[in-house]
Formats: structure tokens, sequence, C-alpha cells
């Protein structure tokens, strides 16, 4: 590793599977590749199968300057498959297969010398469905340097989640990002007393010591709320391509404003700008670091 910030992916690592092709993914995995495509150290603390599909992903992550030496090797189950129905564009949704390689993600020897490194981890739901990766996750969590940002995407996908995963993720988290639609849900199960995406946020920013709550609105743009105030950003106008994996480098661009102290505007200004050039682009780990390096510019 050099000296940039390491950020951590801990998570699904897929192939998201369209009706003409496949495409590598999963939540944590894209904010691992988009940090990394802004000029950070991205690294994918995950697990594939012993499979042509494993050493595809593997293969993919290297060529794109990511270190796999956190890539567990499964000689039991599949690399990790997902169907994607972009039906409803806006709002794509997805067939997730059981007992994948992630699900059985270990807490190994290399993970604790990788938390020991990490400016920043995110992690989210989906791959805490299984006990054995849930306690790899939070223990990668709890080995984490306490100047560690800590960022939980609560990327909810049915059935895979209940109330007390997400309670615990939040009182892990300092920054929290989640979709309107998400917050709806969330709202209910946590009984915040309200859907207003503003209140919601000062539930969990109270009940949980949250500092940055952050709810992205797809066309619409996003709304940030932290302790200090509240930041919205219009939505960008884009061709109609492929939003899997915008939120994820939405998120990967919030972490890297967090970590340079930008203003909440300027934080919110800029990861819509990100997410925008990769819901114009198809699958969720498109090659964008140039595209992104001119965003960057604009920004310092």
């Amino acid at each position: 590793m050099n000296d940039r910030p390491v950020v951590i992916g801990a998570g699904e690592l897929l192939w998201d599977i369209y009706p003409d092709s496949r495409r590598p993914g999963g939540a944590p995995a894209n904010v691992a590749f988009h940090a990394q495509q802004l000029g950070l150290n991205g690294a994918v603390f995950s697990r594939v199968g012993q499979d042509e599909l494993g050493t595809e992903l593997r293969a993919y992550l290297e060529q794109n300057g990511l270190c796999t030496d956190w890539l567990q090797s499964d000689p039991v189950h599949t690399t990790g498959r997902v169907l994607v129905d972009l039906s409803t564009p806006a709002h794509p949704s997805f067939t997730i297969e059981e007992n994948a390689a992630w699900d059985y993600l270990e807490l190994d020897e290399n993970a604790r010398k990788l938390a020991a490194q990490a400016t920043a981890v995110c992690f989210g739901t989906l791959a805490q469905r299984c006990e054995t990766s849930r306690a790899a996750i939070r223990g990668l969590l709890a080995l984490a340097q306490s100047s560690c940002l800590i960022v939980y995407d609560i990327n909810l996908r049915p059935p895979w989640y209940d109330r007390q995963c997400i309670e615990e993720s939040l009182h892990a988290a300092h920054v929290v990002k989640l979709n309107d639609v998400e917050l709806r849900v969330v709202a209910q199960l946590l009984e915040a007393g309200s859907d207003d995406p503003v209140e919601v946020a000062r539930h969990i920013q109270t009940k949980y010591g949250v500092d940055l709550v952050c709810v992205t609105r797809g066309a619409d743009g996003c709304l940030l709320v932290d302790l200090n105030g509240v930041a919205e950003s219009k939505g960008i106008a884009i061709p109609d391509v492929d939003p899997v994996g915008a939120g994820d480098a939405f998120t990967a661009a919030l972490i890297f404003g967090q970590l340079r102290k930008w203003s909440l505007p300027m934080k919110a200004d800029f990861a819509n700008q990100i997410a925008a050039l990769v819901a114009a682009r198809e699958g969720a780990m498109p090659k964008l670091a140039a595209e992104f390096a001119r965003e960057m510019a604009r920004f310092q």
C-alpha cells in the first residue's frame, strides 16, 4: 500500500447479470472501485469462489489498480451472482443468489492487518445476512482505529434485512447513506414518527450517534444532514442508461469529500456529479478515472 488513504469496501463482490451481459458489482466493492478511481486506495474485503467467475472478478479489480490481497477464495461456495431487472429504470430490482462465497467471508489474519491500515470502511446490510460474514464485517469494524471513518450504506435488499441488524449497524457508523425509498422503510422500522427526510435524519443522529446522514434521490439530487445544518443538491440531467452502481459512486465521492473536510454543500454537489457520471454508463464499475479527475479539479 502507498501513503494514500485506504478505503475498504467490506461485503459482497459479485456479478450483476443483465439480460444481455454480466458486469462486476456488489455495493461495497463498487465503493472501493470508485474510491480507487478518485485517487484513494480502494481495497475490497470480500470472498469469491474458486471458479472462472471468481478469477475474472479478481482480474478485473487488478486491471483497474486495486490490490486483491484481501479477496478471499472459497473452495466450497461459488462466486456470487445477482439478476438485475431494469423494467423500472429509476429503481432496478435484484434477485440475489443465496449461499454465495461472500456469505462466508472470514476475519482472517490478512483482514486484521487491513483493518489497522484503514482510513475509511464502507459496509452495508446485505452482506450481514449470513452469520459468518456478519461476524467478519463487525470484527473488521471493531479492529479499525478510532480515527477511521465508518460509513454504513443501508442498501436494503428484501428480504435480507431486519431492525436489529440496521440498528446495530447504525450504532457502529459515523456516516449513513440511504435512498429516498429506503428512507420511508427505515423510518417505519425505527419508529421515527415521521417520514420527513430531515426529521428522520435527526432521529438517526440523536438515537444512534451518527454524524452525517445522506439521502440520495436519483434524478432529483440529494440531501445531506449533519449536526450543524442541511444541504441539498439538485439532480443532474443525464442520458437514462444504467443507475446500478451510481449510489455507490456517490458514497465513494462522499468519503472523498469527508476526508478532505469539505463543506456540506460542496460534498453534496461533488457526490452528485460523480454519481451522474456512473449512471450515464453501463455497469456498476465503469472506467471513469479521467472523468473523475476532471471533476476533482473543478472542486479543489
